[in-house]
């Protein structure tokens, strides 16, 4: 039978997991005390009633720090949540379009579309041709370059115009 592998812990080693005769040792003051056996750090540590963390385990010694490793934890976890709550998720919002739209609606959609863009999303614009139209589609190019012309100072092209069957799909980002 096989002995199960070591668990693997998450965030850094403390205390007795640290298994260097060295390291490079910062007290809670924050004063580089240089390299520094590895039982006098951790009797520091546990003079001071907290614990020794190993910052920066690649350097050669690893840098140690004593600390509340609580406290540590809790303020990474903070910092993390915060950053989760900083990034913006870019969406991708559609727009449809055929080629005979009328100025009003068309001036609707530039409107959505003005909004997306403030809001740092993308948008695809897809503008299907039925029956018939498919015989002019130079108008759908007409409109794509429109739609381009007027989104130029708000909007750059992350995708040119390109037929996909019986539509042209031309997607543009924010500046």
């Amino acid at each position: 039978m096989k002995a199960a592998p070591p668990v693997k812990k998450d965030g850094p080693r403390i205390n007795e997991e640290i298994r260097v005769r060295e390291v490079q040792l910062i007290d809670t003051a924050g004063t580089n005390h240089g390299p520094t056996p590895i039982q006098t750090a951790l009797e520091m540590a546990q003079a001071a009633g907290l614990d020794l963390v190993e910052i920066a385990p690649n350097s050669a010694p690893p840098v140690c720090k004593i600390l509340d490793y609580g406290k540590y934890k809790y303020q990474a976890q903070k910092k993390a949540a915060e950053a989760r709550k900083k990034q913006k998720v870019v969406e991708v919002k559609e727009i449809k379009l055929r080629p005979m739209i009328d100025d009003h609606d068309y001036d609707v959609k530039m409107k959505a579309m003005q909004r997306f863009f403030e809001e740092g999303d993308k948008v695809k614009i897809t503008l299907r041709f039925r029956g018939r139209e498919m015989a002019h589609q130079e108008l759908g190019f007409k409109l794509l370059d429109r739609v381009r012309d007027d989104t130029a100072t708000i909007a750059k092209i992350e995708q040119s115009a390109k037929f996909e069957g019986r539509q042209m799909v031309m997607i543009l980002a924010p500046r």
